[in-house]
Order: C-alpha cells, then structure tokens, then sequence
C-alpha cells in the first residue's frame, strides 16, 4: 500500500512537478542553501566554460526532494545547453538510450533521474558514452551478429540517486563530480518559504515561516507543498492571510506534529516499540507489519527518522531510542512479543 503523504521529498503528480518548476531557483546564484556544494559547482562550471569544454560527468545523490533535479536544470542554463530528461526505470532496453544519446549536441546535458534503478543491459550500454563518447550497437543475432560503433558528441551525463550504495561501481567510476546533498538549515527553509511565498504573492507572518521551516524535515520540497496546503487552509478559514496560528490549525489538519512527523511516521516508530519492545528488527518485518514496501520506508521515512535522532540502525536491525519515546510519549513495556497477525 503507498500513501500520499503531505510531508514526502518525493512528487506526488506531475501537476505538483510542474507547479514546483515555477518557484525553481533559474541559477546558482538563486540557488539557496548547500552552501559548500553550490561553491564547488560554481568553481566547477567555471572552470570548463573557461576552457570551452563540456561539464564532466555529475552524480548527485541525497534524500528526494533536496534539488538533484533543480540542480540538473541549473548546470544546463549555466553551460548554456540543452537539457535532456529520462530516468532510470523508463530506459529498458539499449535501443531506448540509443536514440537519446545520437540525437545530442556537444554540450547538453543528459539527466537521468533513479539512475540506480536502470537496467544492467542499459547501464553497460552507457559506459562506452560515458568515457569514450561512442556506443556500441549490435545487429542481428548468431553468426551474422555485427558490432556497429556510433561516435556521439560530447555531452554531459547528470545522474541522480537516492540510493547511492546501490550504484555499480563501473557506472559510479565514471562520474567525474559527485555531491552529497543533505537536509537544510531551519534558517534556510525559511529563505525558501519566503521566497516562494513572494512568488506566490502570499501574505506571511515571520513566525508562521519559522513554524512552516521546522516541521518542513529538512526539504525545500516539503516545506513548498506545506505552503501550498496552509494557503488553501488560509484562504477558506482566514481570508488569506497566513499567521502562526493559522498555520498550526493547517498542520494540524494535515497530521503533521511538532517534530515534522506524520501518521506514517508515527506508525513506524509505534510498531517498533509496541511489536518489539523498541528493537532492534528488521526493516522486512516493519514493513510487512505496516503493509508497505520496504523501499517505501529506507527512501522515504527512515532518513528523516535517523537524522533527528529518532531510530538508530544497528547490525540486529532498527531501534527506537529515548527521543523517539519522549517526542510519542510512550514507554516501552516488558513482556511477550505480541503476535504479529
């Protein structure tokens, strides 16, 4: 079962993606937060316009919803290029990348989002074009099979990942930049929020930005769609106008606590204290108790979970800890496991 969840890094519908596109930073210097990475972007797309060369290679890796895909956009209208997009569970088959990769100009950039998730037939069609700008494309089958070798130009390949230990490390050799993207600064989700409230022509109080910043889990996209969902609130109960109380009642009808947290998340750390005693258990049983994909819960609810100091992981499985139990206000109780069904 996959939920919608207000507070998730991922789109939820390509009407949102395309809202998202509108509040996008345009360049690097638009661009808020990252700080250290954007510095080294910066030197780094520098560096090739000066010499008249394409971007090399870029892998950018992180939590969804921190702006790999922003990032993408930007390195292309930085270099002046065209962008191309694909992902990887969409490139099947070699032939799929093939014409992709024939109809590039020199200098465009090639964006493929869930690069961990391609197929290995495709993955290996890509290393010739990746290091030595050909592809290797074979016809026919048996002893009349042929190898023809196709040059391409020279482009830039950006890959985004949530799951960078999922990469092979043939494909992940020929990255020649990598950066790490991690959660935001409370004070610049903030910055983000107020900028994409001016864009929206919205009025907002400042503690009702702060308020919206802390329970955004550290992502510029959760802490837009938050906007959005406290605006609708404001227009229909407030005539508009969004103050710190009019955005704790939003919150509060989106199920959204304190700490960030939503009925999901709640769920997870209660099946790990109730079911198992605060752990430590295997993320499998976790998810076959909620009913979700285990993906679901390592992409989606997990990081948010470590990073506030919620769940640890250890080499027996996942447990709670005391933050967890003070945030839920709940202790864990001896006795028999309770039976899972």
């Amino acid at each position: 079962m996959t939920v919608e969840r207000v507070i998730s890094g991922q789109a939820l519908s390509e009407e949102e993606e395309l809202f998202n596109f509108s509040l996008r930073p345009r360049n690097l210097s638009e661009y808020i937060g990252q700080k250290d990475l954007v510095e080294k972007l910066n030197i780094s797309l520098e560096a090739a316009r000066n010499r008249g060369d394409p971007l090399e290679h870029v892998l950018l890796h992180g939590p969804p919803g921190l702006g790999k895909t922003t990032l993408a956009h930007i390195i292309a209208r930085e270099m002046s290029s065209r962008l191309v997009t694909s992902s990887g569970p969409a490139l099947v088959r070699p032939g799929d990348l093939m014409g992709i990769l024939t109809n590039l100009e020199r200098g465009d950039v090639l964006f493929i989002d869930e690069v961990h998730r391609m197929n290995s037939t495709v993955e290996e069609f890509l290393y010739p074009a990746m290091e030595d700008f050909r592809v290797d494309f074979v016809v026919d089958k048996g002893m009349y099979a042929k190898t023809i070798n196709v040059p391409i130009k020279q482009f830039t390949m950006v890959g985004a990942t949530t799951r960078a230990g999922l990469l092979s490390a043939p494909l992940r050799d020929r990255f020649g930049i990598f950066h790490h993207l991690d959660f935001y600064a409370e004070e610049d989700l903030a910055r983000i929020i107020l900028r994409s409230a001016e864009l929206m022509s919205l009025e907002v109080e400042g503690e009702a930005v702060n308020l919206l910043s802390r329970r955004s889990r550290g992502t510029p996209r959760t802490a837009n769609r938050l906007l959005r969902r406290v605006r609708d609130y404001a227009e229909v109960k407030a005539e508009g106008k969004i103050t710190h109380e009019v955005a704790t009642k939003a919150l509060v009808v989106e199920g959204v606590d304190s700490a960030g947290l939503d009925e999901l998340d709640r769920k997870f750390l209660r099946i790990i204290i109730e079911f198992y005693q605060g752990g430590p258990v295997g993320i499998e049983a976790i998810a076959a108790t909620l009913n979700e994909e285990t993906d679901t819960l390592v992409d989606m609810v997990e990081p948010f979970l470590l990073k506030m100091g919620f769940v640890q992981r250890t080499h027996k499985g996942r447990k709670v800890t005391g933050k967890a139990l003070k945030h839920l206000g709940m202790e864990i109780k001896g006795g028999p496991q309770k039976p899972l069904f």
